[in-house]
């Protein structure tokens, strides 16, 4: 076909030898945006706004948190010992500043209302002096209400508080759901921020986490590890604010990686982390996202290396370097001992692969202080910054790539429009990509219910469980193993919030809702894993259907033309953006999915768990457990079957969803492919597009290059950064 465009004169001053030349990926994508404004004098092509990938924390206050970042950012005392963790309950996340250079704080605060609720609540269990009286919830309220009103503020009536000044400031205070705190000098906004993220005994009033839920702090200058990754501390104590606790949750569930960080000393015999890790199985693996587990034991610098070769046995005559020895040896003998507790583990059968679960020895002293023994690498601080850094380019590559594609998808949409057209054949192969899109439709459709199917059947068998056990396993968990006393107060936290108890140490968890959920999720954990696995192939995936998916088959009746190419290149890149999108989206939804079984028995039990928490007095124990095992016989039936259909009512609505956003999209692609007749938008682009797929080239280039580069050091002992981008 001839072309009818006038072939335009720009001035390509980007040569072949250019493009050839290494760049770096920020470099390509700005490339791609010059190649789209030269066409069109405009950058038409949104910049991708998904989700930063988030590494959760778990590790208690004193574990070395705020210096592993510290170190792993490249500057001693960057961030503030006790930032992380020093106030238990609220949640805390880094990630870097991409706008300006100061350091910022965003604080989020409660409502006044919440505030005043948890007050009240407060007051009244503190004025509680009968036996279900709970000590545990009054401690907490009380480290709460010193540290933000003073050291006698506990000792004060609720009315006598309310007329102290600071109860007026701090009303004033809450007036704003966000606080923003922002500064270029870092001890500055260090002692700005101190305030809301951390906590003195010896000097309360005036701190004001309790009135916090988060705090996102953005610090420059760390774009290599943290331009799209967000760490998040996940704090290890438990809280009496159903909302912190349900915040928690729910962030827990957006990690796609943790850190657990433990003292090198503890991290075999502490059981908080161990047991936080069982009891969030679910909301990690099939609930949510996370593909790996980062065991990081921190402080293998301190040490008596004396005392550890006398208890490890080593000959102290053979050994030059007493104190180094003993750290090395020290760290392999953890990392065994810590991978055994992990093979020993139920977390192994969701990350059962070597590389899911790896186990590192840090000192942070050591990477800022060449006189402690230990060589930078030996560290190992420089094996989670490439860790870090492997991850931040990895996703830094794939939106430069999507954005390439994007481009190049436009300018094949315009170069479409340079050829004459026979109406004839592009009509008929429209009617082709329809009729393709239909057949596509109706395959996607047959597995969606074949897995429908599977689902139910699975779910029928846990209905069946759970119906025949649920009153066993009810009274097994709301029953104290010991002489029971005290266990009333447990059993009254876990009624008034709605079924589940965690100590204010995590060290006891008591989930009835989770408990009566089990049977369910265990029938279908096999299927569901193979439905919407976190990571790889398993051949009966949604993602992977969606990935088959298409409207351009290779059969096509049709002969090759340019005008056809450039249609299909069109079609097929938005394709890929379509399918992209619907699998992200997917990753979010399978959440909502798996979580609709225990969210159907809270909501089944909500009066009863009302009711329980209501009693009070002697016998209150027996009568809360008679409720408890009553209600649960009287609803087995109806509550179980309800959460069967809710799970199956809501991988319905994804399924129509997705057929929806398919049928869609595509038909607005199929007819935008048809739409390049004006004469003004007739112009030659084929240079343009093979520019970007050399672009498109060079980001695989890079890439293989990148990980074919031996491990780098990072930073220096100073914490200089030694390696440019």
């Amino acid at each position: 076909m001839a072309r009818q465009g006038t072939k335009r004169k720009i001035d390509h001053e980007t040569s072949d030898s250019s493009i050839e030349t290494p760049l770096t990926t920020d470099m390509i994508v700005e490339k791609a945006r010059q190649i789209l404004q030269r066409v069109s004098n405009s950058d038409k092509i949104d910049k991708d706004s998904r989700k930063k990938a988030t590494i959760g924390i778990f590790g208690k206050s004193g574990e070395g948190k705020s210096s592993l970042l510290s170190a792993i950012l490249g500057k001693q005392n960057f961030v503030p010992s006790g930032c992380f963790g020093a106030c238990t309950a609220v949640i805390t996340q880094v990630e870097a500043n991409l706008t300006d250079s100061n350091y910022t704080a965003e604080i989020e605060l409660f409502s006044k209302e919440e505030w005043e609720k948890e007050l009240t609540i407060f007051f009244r269990v503190r004025e509680d002096d009968s036996e279900d009286r709970n000590e545990e919830l009054i401690e907490i309220a009380v480290e709460k209400v010193t540290a933000l009103y003073g050291a006698d503020a506990d000792q004060k009536t609720l009315e006598e508080l309310k007329n102290d000044e600071k109860f007026a400031k701090i009303e004033s205070f809450l007036s704003t759901s966000k606080k923003i705190i922002s500064n270029s000098n870092l001890s500055e906004f260090t002692d700005d921020v101190a305030s809301y993220i951390q906590h003195s005994e010896s000097s309360p009033g005036d701190w004001f986490w309790p009135l916090v839920k988060s705090v996102t702090i953005k610090i420059p200058d760390c774009n290599e590890f943290l331009e799209h990754i967000v760490l998040l501390d996940l704090p290890g104590t438990g809280d009496c604010s159903k909302t912190r606790d349900d915040l928690w949750k729910s962030k827990l569930a957006e990690c796609s990686s943790v850190w657990i960080v433990s003292d090198i000393n503890r991290a075999i015999t502490d059981r908080d982390p161990w047991g936080i890790l069982k009891h969030c199985i679910e909301e990690l693996g099939p609930g949510g996202k996370c593909k790996s587990i980062n065991f990081i034991c921190t402080k293998t610098d301190d040490m008596n290396q004396q005392e550890y070769m006398r208890s490890a046995r080593l000959p102290r005559d053979q050994i030059k370097d007493q104190k180094k020895t003993c750290i090395l040896h020290r760290n392999e003998h953890a990392k065994t001992r810590v991978k055994e507790k992990f093979q020993n583990s139920e977390i192994k059968k969701i990350f059962n692969t070597d590389n899911q679960f790896q186990v590192f020895t840090v000192s942070s002293n050591a990477f800022f202080d060449c006189n402690l023994n230990l060589e930078s690498s030996e560290t190992e601080i420089p094996k989670l910054q490439d860790d870090l850094r492997t991850l931040n380019k990895s996703i830094n590559r794939e939106l430069a790539r999507d954005y390439v594609n994007k481009a190049k998808g436009h300018l094949s949409w315009i170069q479409s429009g340079q050829f004459d057209k026979d109406k004839k054949t592009i009509e008929m192969k429209d009617n082709e990509f329809e009729k393709n899109l239909k057949k596509s439709l109706t395959e996607l459709d047959k597995y969606f219910d074949s897995i429908y199917k599977d689902l139910e059947q699975c779910l029928s068998k846990g209905v069946e469980e759970a119906v025949n056990s649920c009153v066993a396993s009810t009274k097994k968990l709301i029953t104290p193993n010991k002489d029971g006393r005290g266990f009333h107060k447990v059993l009254g936290a876990l009624c008034k919030n709605y079924g589940c108890y965690w100590s204010k140490n995590r060290d006891v968890i008591l989930d009835l809702n989770k408990t009566l959920a089990k049977h369910l999720h265990k029938c279908i954990y096999n299927d569901f894993c193979q439905i919407f696995p976190v990571s790889g192939k398993t051949g009966k995936s949604v993602q992977e259907q969606i990935d088959k998916f298409s409207i351009i088959q290779s059969d096509s009746a049709y002969p090759r033309s340019d005008i056809l190419h450039y249609i299909q290149n069109f079609i097929k890149i938005e394709e890929t953006k379509l399918k992209a999108a619907l699998n992200r989206d997917i990753v979010d939804i399978k959440k909502g999915i798996y979580s609709s079984i225990q969210i159907t028995i809270v909501n089944e039990m909500a009066s009863c768990y009302q009711q329980a928490a209501a009693v009070t007095g002697t016998g209150s124990m027996k009568r809360m457990q008679e409720l408890l095992i009553t209600t649960v016989d009287n609803k087995k039936h109806d509550m179980f079957n309800k959460a069967k259909m809710e799970l199956l009512k809501k991988f319905t609505n994804l399924k129509l969803d997705i057929l929806k956003a398919l049928k869609n999209e595509l038909q607005e692609v199929i007819k935008s492919s048809q739409s390049q007749t004006s004469e003004k938008t007739r112009m030659d682009v084929s240079r343009e597009i093979e520019e970007l797929e050399r672009l498109l080239e060079q980001l695989s280039d890079c890439w293989s290059l990148y990980n074919k580069k031996p491990k780098r050091n990072g930073t220096n002992h100073k914490g200089n950064i030694t390696t440019a981008q």
